[in-house]
């Protein structure tokens, strides 16, 4: 009976096993792809990594790091809003550099004061206690003069009827008189010279120094209001109220690197595209004016013609578009940029990744 169960499990598990090879054995159907791989349209065409910029005259898009530090008070504008050049974008906390330059407005109002105030002299009431000093000094000389004239008729018409000590008492008062009188007219003289012009010159130039560290404490003021450079889009803001900014960017605990405060780019009815080509394969790239180019949107069939627009002449390590500031790796690549027209059948962004092959005409 043993032998018998053997034998019957020993017929079923070899049933099994070719069962199970012979449903294992068939392929899977094909499954049909969502799109196509990407086509070379060109015999000799190279392929490139591309990213969609908003079209520039040079550079990439635009980013905006504040020159001033501080947490975030206000914000003007949302991602994707349109605005003009000059439009506010968001205001940084200035409380501190407003009450600066206040101070030093101040400070060069008051030097503003002193030099009119040097410049108006003499002041007419100083000029008054001088005359009147000098008047009372001829006062003091005329009553020496004439106590010293009788002092020495007297001693002349009989010497015995005042000593000497007398007369050299009434000739000294009359000098000491005839010497305030002297000081006096130069005080009367000094006072009606007004202010004296070196010391003018030098309240001018505190005045001048005090208003230039006024204007640049206005001017530093001004950088507390972060505005749009150029008639363009909000791509992204990187911060929100509250947020501390500084002239870095904004700190990104993704990546653990500083991020611009804002990216902008021009209108997007133009676009462009930056493709790094290879350091093996610029060789091979044809003239400026013989070169032409296909995008294909990646995920879709879509091909775009491209229009070269210009391209930079220096071979540069190729940094990975995922993040700019840290990734890196041992290529160097030639940036060419194409320009193209937005097309109205598919959404397109900046920052967005494309194929791009380069061609000869």
């Amino acid at each position: 009976m043993r032998n018998k169960l053997i034998v019957i499990v020993s017929v079923l598990g070899i049933a099994l096993a070719v069962y199970s090879a012979f449903v294992f054995s068939k392929s899977p159907p094909k499954q049909t792809p969502v799109f196509n791989p990407s086509p070379n349209p060109y015999a000799d065409g190279i392929f490139a990594n591309g990213i969609i910029e908003s079209w520039q005259t040079n550079g990439e898009n635009i980013n905006i790091y504040p020159e001033v530090s501080g947490p975030i008070t206000g914000m003007a504008v949302a991602e994707g809003d349109h605005v003009k050049a000059g439009a506010v974008l968001m205001t940084i906390d200035e409380s501190v550099q407003r009450a600066t330059a206040r101070q030093l407005r101040s400070q060069a109002d008051a030097a503003m004061t002193q030099l009119n105030e040097l410049k108006a002299q003499p002041r007419p009431e100083t000029l008054a206690v001088a005359t009147a000093q000098m008047e009372y000094a001829k006062a003091q000389l005329k009553s020496a003069t004439d106590t010293l004239d009788k002092d020495e008729r007297t001693y002349t018409t009989d010497p015995g009827s005042i000593s000497m000590d007398l007369l050299d008492t009434a000739r000294n008062n009359a000098r000491a008189a005839q010497m305030n009188l002297t000081v006096a007219q130069k005080q009367l003289d000094l006072t009606s010279a007004g202010a004296w012009s070196y010391d003018i010159a030098s309240q001018q130039k505190q005045y001048e120094a005090l208003c230039s560290a006024a204007t640049a404490s206005e001017a530093l003021l001004n950088k507390y209001t972060i505005r749009a450079p150029i008639d363009g889009i909000v791509f992204s803001i990187q911060a929100s109220r509250g947020s501390y900014v500084s002239s870095q960017g904004v700190y990104d605990t993704y990546t653990s690197g500083f991020d611009p405060l804002v990216v902008m780019g021009s209108e997007q009815g133009r676009l462009e595209v930056r493709c790094y080509v290879d350091e093996i394969l610029v060789h091979r790239l044809p003239e400026s004016s013989a070169m032409t180019a296909t995008m294909y949107i990646r995920g879709t069939d879509k091909s775009i013609p491209l229009t070269f627009q210009r391209m930079q002449p220096y071979v540069s390590p190729k940094i990975e578009l995922s993040d700019q500031r840290t990734e890196r790796v041992d290529v160097r690549v030639l940036p060419v940029i194409f320009q193209f027209e937005k097309p109205t059948d598919i959404s397109l962004y900046p920052g967005q990744l494309v194929d791009v092959f380069i061609g000869r005409k």
